[in-house]
């Protein structure tokens, strides 16, 4: 068998591994069901809430976006676990095996990947049954969330892996959390983007954020909700080129900033990193 292969096959196991580890263990089970619980609960009080003189619910406007929102925010997974990794000296192994570093990449992309296919079937299941106004029963639907969730990934996971290469400490994904939300506030998650001043719009429109919601929104939503759209469209090519030039960027760049990465990972580094650790523990 080719060695990358193999690579590539053992670390679809170990991803598979994991994630099914992450579904039997009650503190990860737990984590994972807290915020899907939180937002069916706000999309419930939302249910009545009707967004200005379209007759649909903020809560059936919200919905898409947040699942929009939610493959974007992978990113911040993938950041999370490749700095965990390098503190506690995982990643400094894959590194000393033959095509480690691909088995690691593929392992960690099944268990972000799978995970969150895993929490849009948590929020999507129970909010077809109380959340007014979706529309998911063609077939044209489910093949618009899949190109949209398999386009946001390929956009969203390696700009993660660079993220978690440029930051050694997981303590530090606080300043990559607080100005991702800031993006998500001006990208029409929460509320139409139409309804927000042009410059608000124009920086939106320039992340994945708002055209994930977007893509999510044309598969989930009747097709008279594209009236509180920009320009009245779903605009799916326009959806396509943004994602696909964020993908672009990010598979050019990334595999360039991980070999510079894990050139400097070595045993003193991790042991400094987790030095550092003990005496912030102690």
């Amino acid at each position: 068998m080719n060695p990358a292969a193999g690579a590539v096959r053992a670390g679809w196991s170990r991803g598979l591994i994991e994630l099914r580890q992450s579904f039997t263990d009650a503190g990860d089970l737990l984590g994972r069901l807290f915020w899907p619980v939180v937002l069916l609960v706000a999309l419930f009080f939302l249910r009545d809430s009707a967004f200005a003189s379209s007759g649909l619910a903020l809560g059936t406007l919200a919905l898409p976006s947040v699942l929009g929102m939610n493959v974007a925010l992978a990113m911040v997974s993938m950041s999370q676990l490749l700095t965990a990794d390098r503190e506690d000296g995982t990643l400094l192994r894959a590194k000393a095996t033959p095509n480690g570093m691909v088995g690691y990449l593929v392992g960690k992309i099944v268990v972000v990947s799978g995970g969150l296919v895993a929490d849009l079937a948590i929020v999507v299941v129970p909010a077809l049954f109380f959340v007014p106004g979706l529309s998911l029963g063609g077939p044209g639907g489910w093949v618009t969330i899949g190109w949209v969730l398999v386009l946001g990934l390929v956009a969203a996971l390696p700009l993660g892996a660079v993220l978690g290469s440029v930051f050694t400490s997981p303590r530090s994904q606080g300043l990559i959390t607080l100005p991702l939300l800031g993006l998500i506030a001006v990208s029409g998650i929460f509320y139409p983007i139409a309804a927000l001043p042009g410059w608000v719009q124009w920086l939106g429109q320039a992340f994945p954020f708002y055209w994930l919601g977007l893509g999510m929104r044309s598969a989930l939503l009747p097709g008279g909700a594209v009236a509180v759209e920009v320009g009245e469209s779903w605009r799916h090519w326009e959806t396509v080129g943004v994602l696909g030039v964020w993908a672009v960027a990010g598979l050019v760049v990334a595999p360039v900033v991980l070999r510079r990465m894990a050139r400097r990972e070595s045993g003193s580094s991790v042991a400094s990193r987790r030095e550092r650790a003990l005496r912030r523990a102690g």
